[in-house]
């Protein structure tokens, strides 16, 4: 079974990879459609209709929010609010309705920093963080070495399928 995928972006994200973005033939929204279709496969989550938000936030809103959930106070490049654990998303039963994943909260000011001191450009590191925030959307994390390795293993999993290789590899 194939799920609906229905994806509530902010505009904001999506001009502001038009802006820095040269190739206008690359269809950013598409390709987000692609790396939550592929997260979902790869993590066999299934449901007639699965929903995911993903929001920006200034340098400000995100410091402030990630000392609100997270107890840090300094701005970081995304934030993840999952609805479910993994365990949780592992028992969904199959005939579920919709299932809503959670919300990804993307700095654009700090993704576009990291993307020129990391030299892998914007347009990467952009889809880095969205499928980095769907993997803590279905249950992963990077607390430990060991779920560090799987869960970036699953990351450039998911953006080799889409087209968007290693930075190295670009």
């Amino acid at each position: 079974m194939k799920s609906k995928i229905q994806i509530d972006m902010d505009e904001q994200i999506i001009e502001f990879v038009k802006s820095k973005t040269d190739n206008q033939e690359f269809n950013f929204e598409d390709t987000v459609y692609k790396i939550v279709e592929n997260v979902l496969s790869e993590q066999n989550i299934f449901a007639e209709i699965v929903d995911v938000s993903i929001q920006s936030a200034s340098v400000e809103e995100i410091r402030k929010i990630n000392h609100q959930y997270r107890n840090i106070d300094r701005a970081t490049d995304v934030l993840s609010f999952p609805i479910f654990t993994k365990d949780e998303l592992r028992n969904i039963d199959v005939n579920m309705k919709e299932v809503e994943l959670g919300d990804i909260i993307l700095c654009l000011e700090v993704v576009e920093k990291q993307s020129i001191e990391y030299h892998t450009g914007i347009l990467r590191e952009i889809l880095y963080m969205i499928t980095h925030g769907l993997c803590h959307l279905t249950g992963h994390d990077h607390e430990t070495d060991e779920e560090k390795k799987e869960m970036r293993a699953l990351e450039e999993k998911v953006l080799s399928k889409v087209g968007v290789g290693r930075v190295n590899e670009e």
